[in-house]
């Protein structure tokens, strides 16, 4: 394994990043997503997106090319034009459908980031929070929560666990930290949670 920034080996190869394809309003968003692909190049982790040249997507898939680290895109044929301007970062791999990219990025990746995002980014990203819920992977799934942008959502899931809609073990599976260095050493700290789940189910991932 590789040796993170703080000495200690990287317990992840790749890293999902789930984002907007827009920059947002705030710079708060655009320099977040910056600072986290520099903190994946610090840790020698690669990155595993959505293959747009725009919007967050743009800016971490750059940082992290621009800091020599590996990077795959991973997007159906029908976005690339719209989600694809310019050269083209790192390795893109063209893809059937959205199912299918997700199912790739799910592939290739040792854990999940959600950068601020809209509807896609949120879809993804409960997808594989599903996906842990189910056993079906055991990989870590973090929220960067820059400037409180995942409250709301964060406290939806802690009224899901007092309602009965989410048993209290499962709110382990997701984490959270407003910066990224925070985040990914949480990351790499997460231990799977442990629940009845008897045998794991496949869904489309091998």
């Amino acid at each position: 394994m590789e040796e993170n920034k703080v000495g200690r080996p990287s317990r992840f190869r790749r890293v999902c990043v789930f984002c907007g394809s827009s920059p947002g309003k705030r710079n708060c968003y655009q320099d977040a997503a910056v600072e986290l692909g520099e903190e994946l190049v610090a840790r020698k982790v690669g990155l595993v997106y959505g293959g747009g040249s725009v919007g967050l997507m743009g800016l971490v898939s750059e940082a992290v090319h621009r800091g020599g680290g590996h990077v795959i895109g991973i997007i159906p044929r029908t976005l690339m034009c719209k989600e694809i301007t310019g050269e083209t970062i790192g390795e893109v791999r063209p893809v059937a459908s959205m199912h299918q990219r997700k199912a790739e990025m799910a592939r290739y990746s040792d854990a999940f980031i959600a950068l601020p995002g809209g509807y896609g980014t949120l879809e993804e990203l409960l997808e594989v929070i599903t996906w842990a819920q189910l056993g079906i992977h055991s990989k870590p799934v973090g929220l960067l929560n820059v400037d409180g942008y995942y409250n709301s959502l964060l406290a939806f899931i802690d009224k899901a666990v007092d309602d009965g809609f989410i048993q209290p073990i499962q709110r382990r599976l997701v984490v959270s930290a407003s910066n990224a260095g925070d985040l990914v050493q949480k990351l790499e700290e997460y231990e799977p949670v442990q629940d009845d789940v008897v045998a794991p189910l496949r869904w489309e991932m091998e």
